[in-house]
């Protein structure tokens, strides 16, 4: 399975230039089914980098630190799994719908 982070956005103070929340996805993906997380992070303090200087790593990087990585990543392949593993009818248990509406 294949996860991938980006950032999406940054807030930033535009008076110092420093971010204050960056927005995050994480999309995993195996074979034909795909998961799909969300999230936004505080960071006011935590990063040292103006914005104009700033790369996707280094926001990530204090991201993973703020976040249970892990167990997004754990939820995500869980998701999967019950992708892969879902049944689907058309049926009902109680009988055929002509014979109830006809």
């Amino acid at each position: 399975m294949n996860i991938v982070w980006k950032i999406v956005e940054l807030n930033r103070n535009t008076v110092d230039s420093f971010v204050t929340t960056a927005h995050w996805t994480a999309t995993a993906n195996d074979s034909n089914y795909s998961a799909y997380a969300y999230g936004t992070c505080d960071l006011i303090g935590k990063l040292t980098t103006p914005y104009e200087k700033l790369t996707e790593e280094q926001v990530l990087d204090c991201v993973w630190e703020s976040l249970d990585k892990s167990a997004i990543e754990a939820s995500l392949a869980a998701e999967i799994e019950k992708k892969k593993n879902f049944i689907h009818t058309e049926k009902v248990p109680w009988g055929n719908l002509e014979e109830n509406h006809g």
